[in-house]
């Protein structure tokens, strides 16, 4: 029997971590002792050996011609299962597959068929046949070359015995972690199963509170007569740990109170390693930390392990440019500053202006995240706008605030809500219905909006499947005329279905009324409004529903919508280009419920450019039943998804 020392394949399988506070699934490991069968080193590059003279079957396949030739490679003696275990490594790494389509010489051929047998050796190999031989063999085709490497695997060395001693002293938690190793007895040797198995029994030691437990060198023999081998992995979990203080160091932007408020455990928590790795992402995310370093400091014997956790701060401040445009709302180009910390901790201030054809705004917005609690977000808003559509023209000074539960890109959740409060004077522009005749009116109202969501999709910008579902209402005071009360309400679900590798069929649903007040002592803007890109598509923006005698929109108190399309992702510009054939349909009336006759209908087609920050959408549409004053064309130019 021989100690088999390469059980570590491109590294070895576990290791006692720098720090015996934390435990890193990632470190290099140590060395294994000699066996006498190496084990492939699979980062190692491929052998070239020397051209020398060609073998005797590689002189007979080119005869006395040694021009430059075609080949193909052909491997023969492998059971399906393990052609198909080390087929995908030949193929990246092979020689003669590199060059397969180029003419090459005899001297040429014959050094990638010896390159190639080595590799494929060492494949087999890895496998756990360690008697593994490869025979090149070349000849002629016709006019091309036959290079043939003919496989002997040999038997396939399986574990006879897999022992960890020490973990008995985990105790009860012994049994679940022995079963993280996943490779037991009779279980063929294969390394990468190994080291899998290696990683997952460390993060389970993690996971089950064992902070200071220490992995020791695996001890593999190898019994050749039998085909076996024993291997042996001492580790010891140390006592059940808790979590402690939390310590921050360099040059953080945040205290340890607001850290603490971001992590998702508290101390005296059972101490799980998943917790502090979600917590460094966190931190990350918020945008103000460029790297985090985290260090497990224990005490109490190792029952309750502090955390330092080191900060280096990113840039502060932002300046940021959106440019688009839509049928019915012209062009309009937007920007920001922000100042993403200037009221420590994460107290952003952000400076914003729109200019546009039909729109202009300036506005200062406080936002804070994380506030009082993970992913909890309080903001406030300053504004003053002036919107000029057809159906009204609003001057707007408004004050608001409130507070959400958030999703993002990183943890999308499931559930989110929002609450707030809304101060607003709008002087704006509309016309009497009955003569069109243009007037003036000034509105003060005021506003407690509120929302809640649940998302079931699997992407904030780009669902494939599941589905989302929401409601938003707003009771509201007006003092126009009187003072008068109402509220509106707003229903949204969407879903998403794979129908084929490539193809994602979408639908979605909306539903709004506004109850308690006459849609003609409603102020135009508070009103609902369709048609556009994030409406009814192939129709104007707000161009759908009741006109007045000049053919402008009034607005209404109901409205019923749907949406469909089908979203064929292509193989052009690398896959990155989608086709979306739509139709969208709608209808919007002056009554509180919503009807379901009268619906106008919209289709189109979509061109998408998926990007790495979300999906850049062009729709072109066209209303099916238009009403006077309809283009025949609308389009919108956006980023994400219509729904």
């Amino acid at each position: 029997m021989l100690a088999l020392a390469g059980l570590a394949l491109a590294a070895p399988l576990a290791a006692q971590p720098a720090d015996p506070g934390e435990l890193d699934p990632s470190a290099p490991l140590d060395p294994m002792p000699d066996l006498g069968v190496d084990w492939p080193d699979m980062d190692a590059p491929d052998p070239v050996p020397d051209a020398g003279e060609l073998a005797p079957e590689a002189e007979e396949a080119f005869d006395d011609d040694v021009a430059a030739r075609r080949y193909g490679v052909i491997l023969t003696g492998l059971d399906p299962e393990t052609s198909a275990a080390v087929a995908a490594d030949f193929n990246q790494r092979s020689a003669l597959e590199a060059a397969q389509d180029e003419p090459a010489n005899a001297a040429q051929i014959e050094r990638r068929a010896r390159s190639d047998a080595e590799l494929l050796t060492g494949l087999l190999q890895a496998q756990g046949y360690f008697a593994a031989e490869v025979t090149p063999d070349i000849r002629r085709n016709d006019e091309r070359i036959a290079v043939e490497l003919t496989a002997a695997p040999g038997p396939r060395y399986r574990f006879e015995t897999v022992d960890f001693p020490g973990l008995a002293e985990a105790g009860g938690d012994a049994e679940a972690l022995r079963r993280a190793f996943a490779v037991k007895p009779g279980d063929p040797v294969v390394a990468s199963e190994v080291i899998a198995a290696g990683t997952a029994l460390t993060v389970a030691l993690g996971e089950q509170g064992f902070a200071t437990a220490q992995v020791g060198e695996q001890d593999i023999v190898v019994d050749h007569q039998a085909a076996t081998a024993r291997l042996v992995l001492p580790v010891r979990p140390g006592p059940v740990a808790r979590f402690g203080e939390i310590r921050i160091t360099g040059a953080p932007p945040f205290s340890s109170r607001h850290v603490g408020r971001i992590a998702r455990f508290k101390r005296g928590d059972l101490f799980e390693q998943s917790e502090v790795d979600d917590l460094r992402r966190a931190l990350v995310a918020t945008g103000l930390v460029a790297a985090v370093e985290t260090r497990l400091v224990p005490r109490d014997a190792g029952r309750t392990v502090d955390l330092e956790v080191k900060l280096d701060p990113a840039p502060f401040r932002t300046i940021a440019g959106e440019l688009g445009y839509g049928t019915g709302e012209g062009v309009r180009a937007e920007a920001s500053w922000q100042h993403r910390n200037l009221f420590n901790p994460e107290g952003a201030l952000t400076v914003r202006g729109v200019a546009g054809t039909q729109e202009q705004l300036a506005a200062l917005a406080f936002r804070r995240n994380n506030f009082q609690r993970r992913d909890q977000v309080l903001n406030a808003q300053i504004l003053a706008s002036h919107v000029d559509r057809d159906a009204y023209d609003a001057r707007t000074f408004s004050l608001s605030g409130g507070i959400e539960r958030q999703s993002n890109f990183i943890w999308q959740k499931k559930w989110t809500w929002s609450l707030g409060g809304e101060l607003v004077a709008t002087d704006e522009r509309d016309t009497i219905e009955a003569t069109g005749q243009a007037r003036r009116r000034t509105f003060f109202i005021a506003a407690l909006p509120a929302g809640l969501t649940y998302d079931g999709s699997d992407d904030l910008l780009d669902p494939t499947r599941g589905f989302r579902i929401g409601g938003r209402i707003s009771p509201e005071l007006s003092f126009e005329g009187g003072t008068f009360g109402y509220s509106r309400l707003q229903l949204d679900a969407s879903a998403y279905r794979p129908l084929g590798a490539r193809i994602v069929g979408a639908g979605r649903l909306r539903f709004g009324t506004i109850f308690g007040a006459d849609r003609d002592a409603i102020a135009p803007s508070r009103r609902f409004y369709a048609g556009g890109g994030g409406s009814v598509r192939g129709y104007g923006y707000q161009q759908l529903g009741p006109r007045d005698i000049d053919n402008d929109p009034i607005g209404g108190r109901s409205l019923a919508e749907f949406g469909l399309e089908a979203r064929f992702r292509t193989g052009l510009l690398g896959g990155n280009l989608g086709i979306v054939p739509f139709f969208d349909g709608g209808s919007l009336t002056t009554s509180s419920l919503p009807s379901f006759k009268d619906w106008q209908f919209g289709a189109g087609l979509g061109l998408r450019y998926y990007s790495s920050f979300g999906p850049i959408r062009v729709d072109v549409g066209t209303p099916l039943n238009r009403q006077k004053g309809d283009s025949r064309v609308a389009v919108t130019v956006s980023l994400g998804q219509a729904f």
